[in-house]
């Protein structure tokens, strides 16, 4: 390692810290706590002959992810909130850094970030960084009605590069004034995409969700920082019963990521020349050997909505940098907040979702946790950990944020080797130029299904939804079955939809679909004049 440029940044410590509400020590932290605690997990796993008071204050560069409740405008904080959560972190650990970030909504943040700033030591721009993120999601809940309930507020001064929400490819206002409002919903119209093009019926494809899932569970229920380490089989999971309710078609409640967890993540990068300096020691250097950040386009724009196809490029992309193939990976973590997630992945690259070596390093996000914008922080700490263990092993960790919509990968080893720039900008330039179907916002006339989902609520009102195709010019509309049209929710919810002709008009509320003209008439009759 003697020929390495001191600007060559390395990753040398990662932390996780957790807590469930039901645990004997629960000790009731915030995000800002569970983050703090992450970090010092990670200050003491760098193992520096400083030690951990004085690494921290080594640290110039700090950046957090958003946690939920300051993940869009207006969003609870029902035990309150920091207003500088990054520096918030840096408090408790005794920095006093000189940048602070706060990143944009996604999970593609944690890799994004650790890219970035890899980045940016090797540019010689900063050289101790650190990046953390946490949910407290669960306390939150648990402890909002509670006589004796905590304040989490926070008020803490210095600068912040507040980043913004950075709602593209996250948010549709025309998804949103047709029910598609919340992940799940918007992730099953890929789902039941990817099950009409494979020909598959309604049974065997949530079997073959099972499938996908079951080892999943069974690496979660060894994870001590696991939300629900229990390991399932896969008719347990593709089976609909009380406790597995239906959420959304074609999900059930143990198939869609788990938001309620109390957990936190983070990892601590440095230049080759810091290291020495502070003395961590070789063994705990993790080189980032590739790594590539890529969009898809807004899921309404897609050619087809049941791959992720600028996904796949930047993992292909990442391993292209890092100048192996996929063969040469040992161990993999590919975000799996739905299955489609993982499917587009596998189907991409030519991965057999059963493979050997394993698609998660945590458990994944329905059975470790969906930890917010911050899981593949989790997974970050998983390679490192992994790739420590096995020298000149590699390890691939694809985060994804929005619907498939941001999409970062890293590749890690603990080979050394220089940085490498990426392409992701001329490939971000391709896929910007991909054709997108024309679409029509106020869609009238008769259509074909070209896919659904049917959200299902405890009360027991069923919403249906379709995506679909003009048949006068092929333009692609979002419309919603109307609430009371039976007939329509049974087509969505029991039948073969894809593929079926049907009858679309707009209102000013919005597009409503049925079966016929007619029946449309039916469900709006025409109000008269004056």
């Amino acid at each position: 390692m003697t020929d390495l440029s001191p600007d060559t940044p390395v990753l040398v410590g990662v932390g996780q810290a957790s807590e469930r509400v039901d645990d004997a020590g629960y000790q009731r932290r915030s995000a800002v706590e569970l983050a703090a605690a992450a970090a010092r997990a990670a200050l003491a796993d760098a193992d520096a002959d400083v030690g951990a008071g004085e690494l921290a204050t080594a640290i110039d560069t700090v950046a957090g992810v958003r946690q939920f409740e300051i993940s869009a405008p207006g969003m609870p904080a029902l035990l309150g909130k920091s207003d500088n959560y990054p520096r918030s972190v840096a408090k408790r650990l005794g920095a006093e850094p000189r940048r602070a970030i706060l990143e944009v909504v996604g999970g593609q943040a944690p890799q994004h970030l650790v890219t970035e700033l890899a980045g940016t030591i090797a540019a010689g721009a900063a050289e101790v960084a650190l990046v953390f993120g946490a949910e407290a999601i669960s306390t939150a809940r648990h402890l909002a009605t509670a006589a004796d309930r905590p304040d989490f507020t926070e008020h803490v001064a210095g600068d912040l590069e507040d980043r913004g929400y950075g709602f593209p490819g996250v948010y549709s206002s025309q998804f949103a004034t047709h029910g598609l409002l919340e992940p799940a919903s918007q992730y099953a119209l890929c789902d039941n995409a990817r099950r009409a093009r494979l020909g598959m019926s309604r049974a065997d494809y949530a079997l073959a969700m099972g499938e996908l899932f079951a080892p999943f569970t069974k690496v979660a229920s060894a994870n001590p920082h696991a939300a629900a380490p229990v390991e399932r089989d896969t008719r347990e999971l593709a089976t609909p019963s009380e406790r597995n309710r239906m959420i959304t078609d074609p999900y059930t409640r143990f198939l869609i990521s788990r938001e309620q967890v109390n957990q936190g993540a983070a990892a601590l990068l440095m230049s080759v020349g810091a290291a020495r300096r502070l003395g961590v020691p070789t063994d705990n250097w993790v080189f980032l050997h590739g790594h590539a950040d890529v969009h898809e386009q807004e899921p309404i724009d897609r050619a087809d909505l049941s791959a992720a196809p600028a996904s796949v490029l930047a993992i292909k992309h990442a391993l292209e940098v890092a100048g192996i193939d996929l063969d040469k990976v040992s161990a993999l973590d590919l975000y799996s907040c739905f299955p489609i997630a993982v499917f587009a992945i596998c189907d991409g690259l030519g991965l057999a979702p059963d493979d050997p070596r394993g698609l998660t390093l945590t458990g994944g996000l329905p059975f470790f946790g969906g930890a917010g914008n911050n899981y593949s922080m989790h997974a970050i700490a998983e390679a490192a950990a992994r790739v420590r263990a096995e020298p000149g092993s590699y390890a691939l960790v694809g985060a994804n944020g929005g619907v498939l919509g941001k999409y970062s990968a890293g590749i890690y080893s603990t080979t050394p080797t220089p940085w490498r720039a990426d392409r992701s900008d001329e490939l971000q330039a391709e896929v910007d130029a991909w054709p997108a179907p024309e679409q029509a916002e106020e869609a009238d006339g008769w259509a074909r299904i070209e896919t659904y989902t049917v959200k299902y609520a405890r009360d027991g009102q069923h919403t249906g939804i379709v995506l679909g195709r003009l048949e006068q010019d092929d333009r692609r509309f979002v419309a919603r079955a109307a609430d009371d049209d039976a007939e329509m929710l049974a087509l969505l919810a029991v039948d073969e939809p894809i593929g079926r002709r049907v009858y679309v008009r707009s209102f000013g509320f919005g597009n409503r679909v049925t079966t016929g003209e007619a029946r449309m008439d039916e469900l709006f009759p025409a109000q008269p004049a004056g």
